[in-house]
């Protein structure tokens, strides 16, 4: 009796086909492609809003349309690099990638029912730790740096408020 190989998750089983590109592997392009165009579409039916409410010049519609602009650019880097390196095949996906769709209900969750800057750290800080930090210093403090650029980059530079939770309220006052 011999025993069962240990193949590293990374590398295909003797069980899986060949590496190639299947038409399941442009699904997901043309999905976030569709998305880019419907977030677009409806960006550009916005009426143009008074400067008070957003910074001094930036009118509701620009950021959706910059961000779906650099996603669809993203994206086409994402079909560059299935046709340059298709990946292999697996029949199952790592215990990661569920608990990170449990992680981002749990977001959900904290987001509504406590505070968003509180959840993003949160969240941020397990995920780190999920995906294979060993240091949990390193997590802490990548969660907390993000978190900390991403809130005074919309608080002090475009002026947008975060809505009320716990640390909000002490922020803001």
């Amino acid at each position: 009796m011999t025993a069962p190989s240990r193949h590293p998750p990374d590398l295909p089983s003797a069980e899986t086909p060949a590496r190639g590109v299947g038409w399941g592997d442009y699904g997901v392009p043309v999905v976030v492609f569709a998305f880019c165009g419907l977030v677009t579409h409806f960006s550009l039916q916005m009426e143009e809003a008074l400067p008070i409410i957003i910074g001094h010049s930036m009118q509701p519609r620009v950021f959706p349309i910059f961000l779906m602009g650099v996603i669809a650019v993203l994206n086409l880097g994402l079909i560059a690099q299935i046709l340059m390196s298709p990946v292999s095949r697996r029949d199952w996906e790592p215990y990661q990638t569920w608990a990170t769709a449990v992680l981002l209900g749990v977001f959900y969750l904290l987001a509504v029912e406590v505070d968003l800057i509180l959840a993003m750290a949160a969240v941020m800080f397990a995920l780190s730790l999920l995906w294979g930090q060993r240091r949990w210093w390193v997590a802490a403090l990548t969660a907390l740096l993000t978190t900390g650029v991403i809130f005074f980059t919309f608080d002090l530079l475009l002026e947008v408020r975060f809505p009320r939770g716990l640390f909000t309220d002490w922020y803001y006052g």
